[in-house]
């Protein structure tokens, strides 16, 4: 199992997250994080760091959100690995909490 970002974190892209990571499993793109599922080891240490509530269990998505299970095995082939906190998007808090955000996304 691996777990999975989804979609409260568009636009937000806390990245508490993967200064926990020990498999170096996080991606970086412009405005998103997501999980490599090869490298996941499934510790369970990055969810609780999250402040969006934006990870989980890839067998626990939340309904609405499994679309984000394949977007993050796709997007971790091509986006590069994040292993170091750094500052969240200035309207991120902004962003927190908003359904759908999935139209926000840069996939460049």
């Amino acid at each position: 199992m691996a777990f999975v970002v989804t979609d409260n974190c568009i636009q937000c892209k806390y990245t508490d997250c993967v200064a926990v990571c020990p498999a170096d499993a996080f991606h970086e793109g412009p405005n998103f994080l997501v999980i490599n599922p090869i490298a996941c080891i499934d510790c369970d240490l990055c969810a609780p760091e999250c402040p969006a509530d934006a990870i989980h269990q890839e067998d626990e998505l939340p309904a609405g959100q499994e679309q984000f299970l394949a977007l993050n095995a796709e997007l971790s082939e091509v986006w590069p690995i994040i292993t170091e906190v750094i500052p969240p998007p200035a309207n991120a808090d902004q962003f927190n909490g908003i359904a759908n955000k999935i139209e926000h996304l840069i996939i460049e």
